[in-house]
């Protein structure tokens, strides 16, 4: 007699080239949820995909916006785990510090810290970067 098999899901990868365009973060947002929610095999919660649609429009805008430059968005899913990296050409890393009441802006790392388990910042040997931001089953 057999052991019934238990059914193991894989993790499960995409990558998308986005141009330097106000459009990227728009199109971004919507492979994200697209890949998430259909594409990587299922076993992502719907907090799980708001929260990395949300990490990926901020961090996606920040590379075409601040790194002058298009940008790879790669999303990997393992169970329990959505990873998001975005990178760029830009050396200039993230300001990571927290803003003042009277900055207009600064505030999208903050919050993508604050849905993260894991946040990074690598540079490259290139002169680039990759942020990556890993979010946990909620």
């Amino acid at each position: 007699m057999r052991a019934p098999r238990r059914s193991r899901r894989r993790a499960a990868r995409a990558t998308y080239l986005l141009p330097q365009a106000e459009t990227s973060a728009r199109w971004a947002r919507h492979l994200t949820t697209t890949f998430l929610t259909r594409g990587c095999g299922g076993g992502v919660s719907g907090d799980q995909v708001k929260d990395a649609t949300l990490v990926v429009s901020e961090l996606v805008t920040n590379a075409t916006r601040h790194g002058h430059s298009g940008c790879r968005l790669r999303l990997h899913v393992d169970p329990g785990l959505v990873t998001v990296e975005v990178e760029d050409d830009s050396p200039i890393c993230p300001r990571l510090c927290s803003p003042l009441e009277t900055d207009e802006s600064g505030r999208g790392i903050v919050m993508v810290r604050e849905l993260t388990q894991h946040f990074a910042v690598r540079c490259g040997p290139g002169g680039g970067k990759t942020v990556q931001a890993v979010l946990a089953a909620s």
